[in-house]
């Protein structure tokens, strides 16, 4: 069965058939396409064009539908919309009557409508995923609000902070990412239905009350723009690679510091493989994959942005591309956003390996700043420290143990409350500013993000 077809004479050639299908894809659609078909034929004989009891026939034949694909029967039709229309007209007894169905509708309104819809339920639960996430990560960090770390830049230990800010770092990124998400959603949210293939609805349905019927939030004011722009999929695209390079990067600092070389946390058994060889391997592969994920969501978007790039304004079946890279991106989200929240549910973290990286170098930072506390300006105050740890290194003793005489050449500035300097608690309590790592801090911005979620 086409749903075209009348003007021609030569039969579709097989290799372009099997280039314009997309039931295999699409087919996951169905559900939607038999939603609005149900919205759709009220609105049919609000308008006249289906009487009440032709009404109740197409009503009584989706659902049988409906049932009939919950089956997961083979289909070979060219795309889901084809087998909607085939299904309901060998469901009821009067084929003609489903014939009416699709009278001043096309697949153009029909398809762009079903994958607004789709994506809308799939996007909450992406959203609930990332909000489980947020939640795991905010438990952890309760858990660890005094847990010392090195904090690093350049992947060089920097100064003292603790885990919880990490974890912390993690969610407020998340939570931008969920705003993103949300917003995508909302944009989906535009109701197509009613644009026809271009130019709009000869018979007067009303458009309002089809989107109220189906969930939607708002009517897309223009017939063109309704059926032929994709920006909606490209922002939760773009939504969606920027979540995965967040979730990259956690990755690689939970395999980097999980290694022997850290040691700082472990990666429970649940969520890591073995080698075929190797007998004493534990890898963390769960994280490795995420990982590696994240470049598909970013491949996804550049995808559809380079099929839609050059296109002429009004559907082109290039369109028919939209649809690939979005699946492929919710079937991604939904694979790896449980995965971990899984491995940071289950961290273990080593606080004794992590108290064993900090060092009296960590802590340079606050030695200037003791000068500046006395004083002396911080530019000058940083000169004088790098002396001192160029002094230290050159005798092959911690900064620490330099005595006060030792200090004195540098700056007269130095006096015996210089030790109190070499603290890695007290630096972090000098954090005690908003958004720092201080306890008063942390439980702070712990309170901030519980209230996000």
């Amino acid at each position: 069965m086409k749903l075209w077809g009348g003007r021609f004479k030569k039969p579709t050639a097989p290799e372009m058939d099997a280039l314009g299908s997309s039931i295999a894809f699409d087919r996951r659609l169905a559900l939607e396409d038999v939603r609005i078909n149900r919205a759709y034929s009220k609105e049919l004989k609000a308008v006249g064009v289906l009487t009440g009891a032709e009404l109740e026939t197409i009503l009584d034949g989706l659902d049988r539908v409906e049932e009939k694909l919950g089956e997961n029967p083979v289909l070979e039709d060219e795309d889901i919309h084809t087998a909607v229309e085939r299904l309901l007209a060998e469901a009821i007894d009067d084929p003609a009557v489903a014939a009416k169905i699709p009278t001043g509708r096309s697949r153009n309104d029909l398809s762009v409508t079903e994958l607004r819809l789709h994506m809308a339920g799939a996007l909450a639960r992406a959203l609930d995923a990332v909000t489980s996430l947020q939640k795991g990560l905010l438990e952890k960090a309760s858990e660890n609000r005094d847990a010392l770390l090195p904090g690093y830049t350049h992947l060089r230990r920097g100064q003292p902070v603790v885990f919880a800010q990490y974890l912390l770092a993690y969610f407020w990124a998340l939570d931008r990412d969920r705003a993103r998400l949300r917003a995508a959603q909302s944009r989906a949210l535009g109701l197509a239905l009613g644009a026809g293939a271009l130019a709009g609805n000869p018979f007067g349905v009303d458009r309002g009350r089809l989107a109220e019927e189906l969930g939607f939030d708002s009517v897309l004011p223009n017939s063109i723009d309704a059926i032929s722009s994709r920006d909606y999929l490209l922002e939760f695209l773009s939504s969606a690679a920027i979540l995965g390079t967040h979730l990259s990067r956690m990755s690689e600092d939970l395999i980097l510091w999980s290694g022997a070389e850290y040691g700082f946390l472990t990666i429970d058994e649940s969520y890591s493989t073995g080698s075929s060889l190797m007998p004493q391997k534990r890898n963390p592969d769960s994280l490795e994959l995420i990982r590696g994920k994240s470049g598909r969501l970013a491949g996804n978007l550049v995808s559809l942005l380079t099929t839609v790039k050059g296109l002429p304004t009004g559907y082109q079946r290039d369109l028919q591309e939209d649809k690939e890279p979005v699946f492929d991106t919710l079937d991604t989200l939904a694979l790896i956003l449980p995965v971990m929240d899984g491995v940071i549910r289950t961290l273990g973290v080593n606080r004794e390996g992590m108290a064993k990286a900090l060092t009296p170098d960590l802590l340079a930072t606050d030695l200037a700043e003791y000068l500046v506390r006395k004083g002396l300006p911080f530019r000058e105050a940083h000169s004088v420290v790098g002396q001192v740890l160029q002094e230290a290194a050159e005798k092959g003793v911690s900064p620490a143990t330099l005595n006060l005489d030792e200090l004195s050449a540098f700056s007269p500035l130095f006096d015996a409350s210089v030790s109190e300097v070499w603290d890695y608690q007290a630096s972090a309590e000098r954090r005690d500013t908003e958004g720092g790592v201080s306890r008063r801090a942390i439980d702070e911005q712990i309170a901030k993000a519980a209230e996000r979620v």
